[in-house]
């Protein structure tokens, strides 16, 4: 089965910081989206949600570079996630989702799965 996904408008250009994250709210939930500007591309996207602690921090970790790998690292504990896969580092078997991230004018868009309405019984 293939999941649907939509490009949605999460924020504009102007919002963002260089080597920062910032929260924005999609259908999929709370995402980190970052800007990276000596990099290409620049633009990444992961869930916003540590998955060692549940809380939504991920956008005020910092960013940083590992063998390469573009990563951020969660302010709580200190993991590190790669901006690319969404792998952590420290414990491969955990991950954060993340994000196709598309440039589109002035907007950050991101591809998010698109909800299914529930099966009506019959």
């Amino acid at each position: 089965m293939t999941t649907k996904t939509c490009w949605e408008a999460v924020c504009t250009v102007d919002d963002l910081v260089a080597d920062c994250g910032i929260a924005v709210w999609t259908e999929d939930g709370p995402v980190a989206v970052f800007y990276l500007p000596h990099r290409l591309p620049a633009l990444f996207a992961v869930s916003h949600t540590d998955p060692f602690t549940g809380s939504n921090v991920l956008a005020r970790g910092i960013t940083g570079d590992l063998d390469g790998e573009p990563v951020v690292a969660s302010p709580l504990y200190k993991q590190h996630f790669s901006l690319r896969s969404g792998v952590c580092l420290e414990d491969a078997s955990v991950r954060v989702r993340s994000y196709p991230v598309l440039l589109d004018g002035d907007r950050i868009r991101l591809a998010v799965p698109v909800r299914q309405p529930a099966a009506v019984a019959a």
